[in-house]
Order: C-alpha cells, then structure tokens, then sequence
C-alpha cells in the first residue's frame, strides 16, 4: 500500500482548497486521501481517479456520474459528496470523512459477532440502501469495506461510486467491463451483466453470513472461480458454521442470496422490514449467544485463528479486503454458464480439488473456443457484423438535439424521463441509460434523463388557516413547517395563520422549512378609569382605547357633580378591542320638599325631617325647656335630598 509520506498529492492543495493530509486507502477506480477543506475548515476525504484512468474520458464520464448520483443522495446513513472537480489532470471528489472502522476491520479483528451485534450493524445498512433504492439508485458495489463503523453516531454506507440511476434495470457491463466486487455480486450481474435493488438485497444477505460467522459465503482461488459459485452454486446456512444459531436468522441469509432474483425482497426497505421481523422475535439470549464456530465448517480460503479451546469465540483471519475488479464480462459469463452446463461442478464455497480441475478443464476449452467465434471479445449477447453502435454522448444537449443524436439512421430509440437537477439548465439532458459508450443493438431504446432544472416549490398562501391545516398543505407540496410562533392580531382569528417565512409565492427547494406566525386574537386593552370624569371626556377617553361605551340610567349623586361619571363597569383590568365598558352619570342630588315642622316636639319634628330624606341639627334656645321647635332652616320649598335641616327648640 501506497504510504502517507511518499503518496504525490500529500502536502499539495488541490483545486486551490484541499489540503491534502494523507493516504487513507486505494480502490479499483480510485485513490483515498485524507485532506481538509480549508475553505469550510473541515476534514474530508478525497477520492482521487487513478491517473491511468483519468485519461480515458469513459471513465472520466463514468466517475462524474459517480459524483452526480452520490449528491443527490441525503440520509444519515449514507456518505455524503460535498464537491466535484478537476485540478491539473487530478479528477476527484470530496466526501464526508468518517473516522472509524469498516466492517471488514470488525469482522477481520472479532471474528463471527453476537446476532445483536450483526443486527446493529446490517440494519442501519439496509436504512441507507433502502433510501437509495427509493430515490431510484442502486449501490452495485454493497461489501463489508464500503461500511463506515464510527467511534460515535451512525453507521454509514459508503462509495456509490459504481452507483447509478435506474427505472427498472440497469447494465452493470460498460464498454465489455463487469464493475463490483466478485465475492458479493449476485448471479445476475455475474450471468446477464444486469442489476437492480435485488442486487443490492443479495450483497446484504451474503455480509449477513459473514457477520454472523466470521466467513465468507462465497470464496475461491480466482474471480472466475467465485463468480462461477454464485451463477451455480448456492450459499450455506450461517447455522452450518455456528453453533446455535437461529433457523430465522438461516431463513434470513437465504431469504437474500436466493439464485432467482424474484425470490428475493424487491429492495433493501423490504429486505429491513423482514430483518426487523425476525428481530423482534427473538430472545435476548438468542441475540447475545457468544457465536462458536463449527471446525471444519470455515470457507475454504479462510483459516481459523488460534484462540483457546474452552468455548471462546472463534475469529477467522480473512484475506486482504478485495478491491472492486474490472472483469471480462464475456469470459466470466461464458465461464459462469457453460462451466455449470458442463455438469459436476460443486455448488459449496469449497470444492473438493478434483472437481476443481474438472471444472477447470471444462472451462479453459470453452474459453478458447468462445474467442475463435467472437474474434477474441467477450460479450454478454450475439454479436454479428454491423449489428451494433455506441451509445453516443448526449449530456448536456437538448432534449431535441439529443432525440436526433440517438435516433439518427434509425439507431436507437429515444425514450425520455425527466428529474430535477440543481447544476443542469432545464430542458438540457442530466444523463442517459445504458450510458455513454455502452454497446447496443441497433434499435435498442435509450432513456435519456432530461432536467427539470432545480426542484423548487413555491410556499402557498396560509392566511387564515389553522397550524394543522398549514402543515398538511406544506406537506403536500413536499415542505416542511418550521418554527412557529405567536403574535397578537386584530384581522386574524386566534389560531389562525397570520404569515408565513418565506412569503407566500417564494420558491423553495424540497423539504425547505416554512416557519409560521400563528394569532393570538386582537391585543387585550387596559380599562381607562373615568370614574369623576365628565361624561363627554370620559366617552372619548373608552373609545380611544379601542372599546366600546354603554351609558347606564344616570343616578343622582350627592358627592358626584351632575354630568360626571359615578361609576363604571369594569372598572379596572383588560378587554378585548371592541368590547363594552358601561357608565353611569350623576343627575346630581335629588331635591325634595322640605316638610313644616314648626310646633312640633324636638323628637317628633326629628322623625319627620329624616322620614324626609334629611339630616337634623338641633339648636336650643335656654335649654329648651319647652322642647318645642319654633323655626326651621330652610322652611319649606325644597332641598338637597341627603342635605341638613337646622330646627330651633325653645
């Protein structure tokens, strides 16, 4: 492996922003360099084209689709690509950097895992697929070395760079060439050169098999010979290798690797939803059973590592992690098929040696006379003279242009889906499938995949609707309600959208948070106090503060001038504006006849007054001795109800 310290692009700044830290690892495509964006000031890992494959532009095109397909992918359990670019011949792309193991280090370091432990890991795996395999890209590329196992937080999926956009199927043989990892492609890749989510779902089952038992399903002495396996062999139960294990758990590897894709969950979020079954049905012992490996039971290539013999786990020293190989995809077909035709070849991931040779044979006779009929090229179907044509570029055409493109001199057929795209103009061509340089028969059908430009939503108009309401209409058009909050209103009725953050008619992209200002009603307003207030000056003083005023029978008052406020209701707190606050003026006091009380006893004289509605002050003249009032002031007309009546007693 290629060290930090001698690798050429450690210490350079790429592109003008990654500085480039060190190597991490090597791939069939592509070079793993640590660096840091010095832009964002954040570490990332590069993942820069081999520079003999940085001159063939197929390539180039095919790792640009790479950078294409991985960025449209959000969830927390995939890798994300923050950038693509070019610098002085350097083609790369910019990743979230993950500090932590692969699954390969933890199975190469522990051996065969708890069930609960592969369950953890293969879980989150199937997430992130399943979210892929909704947006319409399949991985092609699923192995223990493409799982990211952090220290902290989640597990990811990594590398869709073999990843592409798909309808329904996909060629994974490009320009003669079978691109995956051998040890986890499924038959149909290996025999037709086609993939699809099931594809995805069968490299799960077989990492499944592996967590579970330290081991390879599938392994042999060459690519030829695994890929041979996978076409005509079939993949042992887990239970085979270690003791104990649960039947659901064989039921669920095998549920994955059956040979016929249609046997198989349609795609990873099918395949995630029946792991969860068979999860939730066992016991906490079964899910913890220390795993013990059967002697004798590892693959053939694996050998056990030394632990000792009272009952501890058994780890399995593994291989050097396979890279992802180019293969000839005529010769590994032809192999794969003819070889099985042949007959006697062993469906176990180990063969006995002389079934080995059988095979062998078989196989080195077809080949030789597989390249006398075709000229020395491999190819997945017949091929005749003229019979052909390359599929051409039509990136970045009109849809128009591109139609001519293809359909010129009845070549190919022009079929045309559409997507968003946030760096394609709309109307303009993302990508097509089969892909640039693909050879087909003439008269084949090609997709071409046209831009809808961005994908953008415009914020609907809420005034007036209720919060549940808002956000089953935002939800509907793809956005999402974001912060909410509260504010008085006079218009809008409480619970009742007042405005929205963006406005309505703004354009935003999917998902895009819509935050929300909800009513509270009209603001309450404080009572005014106008009690002694004239009545004019306290009606005014009630309606300035935006409430309305009711004026109540006027009432006579002894302490209150007439025309001015005695009382009102409330008195004090808050109202709502337009609510009533009702007053009562003074008439002023009530004037009554003053009665004649002249003659009349102190007593009885006193009666009558106060019967009257008057107080009484007496005076005397010598005492009084006569006790007989002579005079009274005021005497008669009439006065103050309430007011003072002075006699004068003799």
């Amino acid at each position: 492996m290629t060290t930090a310290s001698t690798h050429p692009l450690v210490g350079d700044l790429v592109d003008g922003r990654y500085r480039v830290l060190r190597h991490l690892a090597d791939g069939g495509m592509a070079t793993v360099l640590l660096a840091t964006d010095t832009r964002l000031d954040r570490e990332v890992a590069l993942k820069v084209m081999r520079p003999d494959l940085a001159a063939d532009e197929t390539f180039v095109s095919r790792f640009r689709r790479e950078a294409r397909s991985a960025a449209r992918l959000s969830h927390p359990n995939v890798v994300p690509v923050f950038d693509q670019g070019e610098d002085d011949g350097q083609v790369f792309l910019a990743m979230e950097y993950v500090e932590g193991r692969t699954a390969r280090e933890v199975i190469d370091a522990e051996g065969a895992l708890t069930p609960r432990a592969a369950l953890d890991i293969l879980e989150p795996v199937l997430t992130g697929l399943a979210a892929a395999h909704a947006a319409g890209y399949i991985h092609r590329d699923v192995k223990p070395e493409n799982i990211l196992i952090p220290e902290r937080g989640a597990i990811k999926v990594a590398d869709f760079g073999l990843a592409r956009a798909v309808t329904s199927q996909t060629t994974t043989a490009e320009d003669g060439v079978l691109f995956g990892t051998v040890a986890y492609l499924s038959p149909e890749q290996v025999e037709r050169g086609i993939a699809d989510a099931r594809s995805d779902v069968y490299a799960a089952g077989l990492i499944l098999f592996e967590l579970l038992t330290g081991q390879r399903a599938i392994d042999g002495e060459s690519p030829i010979h695994v890929a041979f396996q996978h076409v005509h062999g079939s993949v042992p139960r887990p239970s085979e290798r270690v003791e104990d294990l649960p039947g659901e758990l064989d039921d669920l590897v095998a549920l994955a690797t059956a040979r016929d894709p249609d046997e198989r969950p349609r795609d990873a979020g099918a395949y995630l939803a029946e792991l969860q079954r068979v999860r939730a049905g066992l016991t906490p012992q079964e899910l913890d059973r220390r795993p013990h490996v059967v002697a004798g039971g590892a693959a053939a290539t694996a050998s056990p590592q030394g632990r000792s013999a009272g009952g501890a786990a058994a780890t399995v020293a593994h291989p050097r992690p396979e890279r992802t190989r180019a293969i000839d995809t005529g010769a590994a077909g032809a192999a794969a098929g003819s070889a099985g035709a042949a007959g006697g070849a062993s469906t176990t991931a180990a063969e006995p040696p002389s079934s080995r040779r059988g095979w062998r044979g078989a196989l080195v006779a077809l080949l030789l006379v597989v390249a006398v009929a075709a000229g020395g090229g491999w190819w997945w179907t017949q091929e005749g003279p003229g019979s052909t044509v390359v599929v051409p570029d039509v990136t970045g055409l009109s849809r128009a242009d591109a139609e001519a493109s293809l359909t010129q001199d009845g070549d190919l057929g022009y079929v045309e889906s559409s997507a968003f795209d946030e760096q394609v103009p709309k109307g303009e061509v993302i990508t097509s499938n089969p892909p640039t340089g693909t050879e087909l028969s003439k008269g084949s059908d090609v997709t071409v995949v046209v831009s809808k430009g961005p994908e953008r939503y415009e914020v609907p108009d809420l005034t007036g609707r209720t919060a549940a309401q808002a956000r089953t209409t935002l939800e509907r058009r793809t956005l999402t309600v974001g912060a909410t909050t509260q504010a008085w209103d006079d218009d809008v009725a409480k619970g009742r959208i007042v405005s929205t953050t963006p406005a309505p008619g703004t354009e935003v992209k999917r998902d895009a948070k819509v935050a929300l200002v909800v009513s509270k009603g009209p603001e309450p307003v404080a009572v005014p106090t106008v009690t002694g207030q004239g009545a004019e000056a306290a009606t005014s003083a009630i309606e300035e503060a935006g409430l309305e005023v009711t004026r109540a029978d006027d009432a006579y008052s002894t302490s209150v001038p007439k025309g001015s406020v005695i009382s009102q209701s409330p008195s004090s707190g808050t109202l709502l504006p337009g609510e009533t606050v009702t007053i009562t003026v003074s008439k002023g006091p009530e004037m009554v006849a003053v009665p004649s009380v002249e003659g009349l006893s102190r007593s009885a004289a006193t009666t009558k007054l106060e019967a009257a509605g008057f107080k009484v002050a007496v005076q005397t003249f010598l005492g009084g001795p006569l006790d007989e009032v002579r005079a009274s002031r005021p005497s008669g007309g009439t006065a103050p109800k309430g007011s003072t009546v002075t006699i004068l007693v003799v």
